[in-house]
């Protein structure tokens, strides 16, 4: 039965990647989207030597410093020759990076400008620590889970992949943003489910269990949506998005659902989970134990963990927009008027809506196992 479910769960590795593959081809219009629309190119290169660095002081209060430097190119038509490179450096910038060093990995912006390629300071490689932490982070996960922690790094990469070369093309390209959040959202659960779990009664309750809390997550965003009356002008940055096809703009309230719904499934597919497998065991155990007692164990269950996993939600919406909470208190003295702010309003509906996914997982999932675990079946199954 083991070998079984094991080449099961390589078909649908191979299913599962074989689907972000034909759907980036749809949404990418051939996978064209990353190609990029901004003029000029962009080298990675690492300083050799700084030749000159050239102070200019503007109106006697700012300085403007231009570092010149040979940076030898690291990749593209270019690699392995060495250019000459320009860093300017505005000091009137309350930040602004530092002066380039001999051995720095940075990022080249070249242009062409009569006739002549220039070439400029970008910014610093910060990619290549990030990859190594990853790969230890990945190393780890196989060392202690051994084979069910290939399965996970397998399982986190599709989920990265449907995110990055499926949702945010379509997106960019104008598609349903609705209908293309709710497809990735279905798609990691049933692709998560398969691979880490296998094809067993558990993950089958887990995933009906799990697409039912995302989908009352999205109604509840919907819902609220009518009540709120926001534009989805939650930063700088929507302005730009908003900007990027004046013709056919993106909605942005759209991204706030799909922000929301992806967000929010992994806490809820983590709890389906626990719920099916918790009710699968007692099941096990008590094979006389009915449908009903068998749903009140599981709201018993739940109790407990919707305290951990609200609060998990709720944490990392906080976290991650602390910076811009405090700003905002910090210059508005009414409270109220913090709360209204529409960015603080996006994340208060994040946190209630994902919550609000997971406490209404629970019942659900535990209704789904009432009804299919049944005598003889987990023994069947397993």
């Amino acid at each position: 039965m083991k070998n079984k479910q094991a080449v099961y769960q390589i078909i649908a590795v191979f299913v599962s990647a074989l689907l972000i593959l034909f759907a980036y081809l749809y949404v990418g219009d051939g996978g064209s989207i990353f190609k990029g629309t901004m003029e000029g190119e962009t080298l990675k290169c690492k300083v050799i030597r700084v030749n000159d660095v050239l102070t200019d002081n503007v109106s006697g209060e700012s300085e403007f410093v231009t570092v010149l430097f040979k940076a030898q190119v690291r990749n593209g038509e270019l690699r392995g020759k060495t250019i000459d490179v320009v860093q300017e450096i505005d000091k009137s910038y309350v930040f602004c990076p530092k002066q380039v060093e001999q051995g720095d990995d940075i990022l080249v912006e070249g242009y062409t400008q009569n006739g002549e390629r220039q070439f400029y300071f970008g910014d610093y490689v910060r990619v290549t620590p990030l990859i190594w932490l990853l790969i230890v982070f990945c190393a780890l996960i196989i060392v202690f889970s051994k084979m069910q922690g290939l399965k996970t790094v397998i399982s986190l990469a599709l989920t990265c992949l449907s995110v990055f070369v499926v949702l945010i093309p379509a997106i960019l390209n104008g598609h349903n943003i609705y209908f293309w959040s709710v497809a990735v959202c279905v798609y990691i659960t049933v692709m998560t489910l398969s691979i880490v779990s296998g094809f067993t009664i558990k993950s089958l309750c887990a995933g009906i269990g799990c697409v039912c809390g995302v989908i009352c997550s999205g109604l509840i965003v919907l819902i609220m949506d009518k009540f709120l009356n926001m534009t989805g002008m939650l930063e700088e940055e929507s302005v730009y998005l908003l900007q990027l096809y004046p013709d056919n703009p993106i909605n942005l309230k759209a991204i706030i659902f799909a922000m929301i719904i992806v967000g929010a499934v992994g806490a809820v597919m983590d709890v389906a989970m626990s719920i099916s497998s918790s009710l699968y065991e007692l099941r096990i155990k008590s094979p006389a134990i009915s449908s009903k007692e068998l749903m009140k164990s599981g709201f018993v269950i739940g109790r407990d963990m919707m305290g951990t996993m609200a609060n998990t939600l709720v944490l990392a919406y906080i976290g991650s927009s602390l910076t811009c909470v405090l700003l905002l208190v910090a210059y508005n003295a009414n409270i109220e008027q913090v709360i209204n702010k529409e960015m603080i309003v996006a994340e208060i509906l994040q946190a209630l809506a994902g919550s609000l996914g997971i406490l209404l997982t629970l019942p659900l999932t535990s209704a789904v196992c009432s009804v299919i675990y049944k005598e003889g079946q987990s023994n069947a199954a397993r």
